[in-house]
């Protein structure tokens, strides 16, 4: 059982008495669910079949499975190959919600690709279910403040295999002269995270009333940096993990009387158990852990006034200058893969080679203030090493057939994942790709007698191996 503030428990009372006994009781004595989201770039449509015929659905999310225990996710090879996402049930709310708004800019405007910002990213669970919501083409922009998630977000992101992403670290402040940049903003912000305190003890010991009002003013300023950024026709996601009305309801409200901003209806088919909003005349989604099997969560979709965020570019194609003579060490990076003429490459002081999307969705001011997610090489030396996240990536940006592959079992892959050196049989000398049971699993160098392991350190497997 769970111990909760008293304090706590009387600020449940704005709720309605109903609701307050009901998630007083759920979060004292129940406990979390637990549930994976597979990756449709990387798991096929025969093991989505026979995901759906032997695992219970999440009703919001196609691609969300509960699972009756929690495994060792750690010792799952396909957990590292970006091939499923271990998420809170209620958040993948979201991939339905970007692929109906998705749906919606397309119906208006015609369809093609868009400019997605997730402005407050880490770890990535959310931004990973977009990814797989968004029209083909479309580009991600993933922003974290702190510099320790924003490494996690980077793997994250690098293992679910999109190309066409773009990291940035910073205060979302720094979005704020971008005018009129992107379709769609998520901005899950930073809350007093009372939606987590089934099953984390910091989120129960933390609580106070002037954690509550320092977030929501918090909240205020993210959403009051980001807007201008937003297209006018264009949506913004507004999301917290946490239940009181300050920091939900009373922020839309805040919203609507400051920028205009119109909350905008989901469908959701009749899916039960999700909470329409409490004291307010405006459509949210409040996912609590008595009705939804799932941790607490607040969402509301609004619209910017206007009818302008049209899906067609704004501007031409910029693409990155490069030298009038070929470097001939981004000549062969740019052999490795399969669709160069979709990113531009550089090569930073440091001999990282990063590929930049060539998109118009990628305007001049947004490419200052961010970096490509894919860096498909190192250089060192005059060596040219292929990345993990250029194994990792799918679609545009994979790596071309000029690599050799070897496909390993799971003993090995998890040798591997550890970063040890392993030995491959019949493989040609060089570069290979390893896989496991189909999805790629990262590059080793083959000398012959063994193979040098090239998976990074900071993914490294550090628990100890099962028998």
């Amino acid at each position: 059982m769970a111990e909760l503030n008293p304090k706590f428990i009387d600020s449940l009372a704005g709720l309605g008495k109903t609701v307050a006994d009901g998630l007083v009781f759920a979060l004292a004595h129940t406990e979390p669910s637990v549930a994976i989201r597979l990756n449709p770039l990387k798991i096929s449509t025969e093991k989505l079949n026979e995901a759906r015929e032997k695992l219970r659905k999440v009703e919001w999310c196609d691609t969300g499975f509960y699972l009756e225990d929690r495994p060792k996710f750690t010792f799952m090879p396909l957990l590292h190959q970006g091939g499923f996402y271990v998420q809170d049930p209620s958040s993948m709310i979201i991939s339905r919600v970007v692929a109906h708004l998705s749906r919606e800019l397309a119906r208006e405007h015609g369809e093609g690709p868009i400019a997605y910002l997730d402005a407050c990213a880490a770890p990535g669970g959310k931004t990973t279910a977009a990814i797989s919501s968004l029209p083909e083409g479309s580009l991600v922009v993933a922003n974290e403040y702190e510099p320790r998630r924003a490494a996690i977000l980077g793997e994250n992101l690098a293992k679910w295999g999109y190309g066409f992403t773009m990291l940035s670290k910073g205060d979302t402040g720094r979005f704020s002269p971008l005018k009129d940049t992107f379709h769609i903003i998520a901005a899950d912000v930073p809350c007093s995270g009372e939606g987590m305190m089934r099953k984390d003890a910091e989120a129960r010991s933390q609580w106070s009333e002037g954690l509550v009002a320092q977030c929501a003013a918090r909240q205020r300023e993210i959403v009051e940096k980001l807007w201008p950024a937003l297209r006018p026709g264009g949506y913004m996601i507004y999301s917290t993990c946490t239940f009181n009305l300050e920091e939900n309801e009373r922020i839309i409200a805040w919203m609507m009387e400051n920028f205009g901003a119109m909350p905008v209806e989901i469908p959701l088919d009749g899916i039960n158990g999700i909470h329409p909003a409490i004291n307010a005349d405006f459509p949210a989604m409040r996912f609590m852990p008595h009705l939804a099997d799932g941790e607490g969560l607040f969402m509301c979709v609004v619209r910017k006034p206007g009818d302008s965020a049209s899906t067609s570019a704004p501007a031409k194609t910029k693409r990155i200058k490069q030298s009038a003579k070929p470097n001939p060490q981004l000549l062969k990076a740019a052999s490795m893969l399969t669709d160069a003429e979709k990113f531009s490459l550089s090569i930073s002081p440091e001999g990282i080679v990063r590929a930049t999307p060539v998109t118009p969705l990628l305007t001049p001011s947004l490419a200052k203030i961010t970096t490509p997610l894919l860096t498909p090489a190192i250089i060192k030396g005059k060596s040219l090493i292929p990345t993990q996240q250029l194994a990792m990536m799918t679609g545009p940006g994979a790596p071309s057939q000029i690599f050799p592959r070897a496909e390993v079992d799971t003993t090995v892959a998890l040798h591997y994942l550890k970063g040890e050196a392993i030995s491959l049989s019949d493989a040609p000398k060089g570069h290979v790709l390893l896989t496991h049971d189909g999805p790629p699993l990262g590059f080793v160098n083959n000398l012959g007698n063994r193979a040098n392991n090239l998976y990074p350190d900071p993914w490294r497997i550090i628990s100890q191996l099962p028998c």
